[in-house]
């Protein structure tokens, strides 16, 4: 295939559905893990399509929806200090903290900015040496190399007034957390195809044969994730596992060598936390030793406690570990609203919730 339009095609969408329903013989559950995969998903109608005996859950591949209560927190507090201006992505705004959203806080005078790029903040920080700069930067491998190379570059400008802010997780490590579960239901995985375009497929290898488990790397195309369950069922009827490219024209079992050596310049692998999951060992990118300096955290008088990541009644934690489905939750799309989330999946544009806002909230 060579043009995007071939894979949104229907009929080949269809044909596909149809081999689905020809081998699938047992009752499946499988996990796309990225929320733009959910999102693709619903608005192409494939879970509709789908046998009944086929069932997808969602999972944790948000970064905005999976970055703890207690980041927002510090990234409020921070940029209340009048001697600081913190830069953000749009989806950060609106996600809650433990009382209030960046966005909220803006509105009370915090000096909170949107940023597209992090290297516009540079300049930024070039030009305001007075002030302390500091990106609140999020994201899974897919942003993290973008990121150190920001931080490399402030490095070289020799900037003392840039900081950051880091939340970067790592996909394979809320897999193995996932199967470890012992309420676990998930057979098998769609794994993201953008994650493993800068990883490569390496570190997925170990899991599917610890636990028995296909996992295949797949695109966001219709066609694409029609064919990555296929393939998923398939080695499920064969009981086969280990790992597949279906996303072949982006991603390369080595992964992108050059993205990955910027990335180890910076970061190391250490434990994070993920909302509405928790802590979960070696799942985070953090500073190297020599970039600490850089660490807004440090320019804080205080610590921001640890907090409980869901409000009465959200479900969102639930919902994170494909445990529910957001239209199993009572709030949904009555006192949660995108206008009015209560939890980070209905605010960011990844969240599954928000995707059911969109594409079922009349279903029931």
């Amino acid at each position: 295939m060579k043009y995007l339009s071939e894979f949104r095609d229907p009929t080949a969408v269809e044909k596909v559905i149809e081999k689905i329903k020809d081998i699938s013989r047992k009752e499946y559950t499988i996990m796309e893990i990225c929320g733009s995969q959910t999102h693709s998903i619903l608005n192409s109608g494939i879970d509709a399509l789908l046998p009944e005996n086929v069932v997808l859950v969602h999972g944790p591949g948000c970064p905005v929806c999976v970055t703890p209560k207690e980041m927002i927190d510090t990234a409020i507090e921070l940029a209340k200090m009048k001697e600081n201006i913190l830069f953000t992505y749009g989806d950060m705004l609106r996600v809650p903290g433990s009382k209030e959203s960046l966005f909220q806080a803006r509105g009370g005078g915090a000096n909170i900015k949107m940023v597209y790029s992090p290297f516009d903040i540079l300049d930024f920080a070039k030009n305001n040496p007075d002030k302390n700069v500091i990106f609140f930067g999020i994201g899974f491998e897919t942003t993290t190399p973008a990121n150190a190379m920001t931080i490399l570059k402030a490095r070289e400008m020799n900037l003392k007034n840039f900081y950051v802010l880091i939340a970067q997780f790592r996909v394979p490590p809320a897999i193995s957390a996932i199967l470890n579960d012992p309420f676990n239901k998930v057979q098998g995985f769609l794994a993201p195809g953008h994650v493993c375009t800068v990883m490569g497929t390496e570190e997925y290898i170990p899991i599917a044969e610890k636990y028995k488990v296909p996992i295949v790397v797949t695109g966001f195309e219709p066609l694409d994730l029609a064919e990555g369950i296929y393939m998923v069922i398939e080695s499920l009827s064969n009981g086969e596992h280990g790992v597949k490219i279906q996303y072949k024209r982006s991603v390369r079992p080595e992964g992108n060598l050059k993205a990955k050596e910027i990335i180890n310049k910076v970061f190391k692998i250490g434990n994070q936390k993920w909302r509405g999951i928790g802590e979960i060992p070696e799942s985070g990118w953090v500073l190297k030793e020599e970039f600490e300096d850089m660490d807004a955290r440090k320019l804080l008088n205080k610590k921001i406690e640890e907090i409980e990541e869901t409000k009465e009644g959200c479900i969102a934690a639930l919902i994170l570990q494909g445990k529910k489905k957001p239209n199993d939750c009572e709030l949904f799309a009555k006192t949660c609203t995108p206008l009015n989330p209560l939890g980070a999946p209905m605010v960011s544009s990844e969240g599954a919730c928000a995707a059911y806002y969109k594409y079922k909230k009349y279903e029931n």
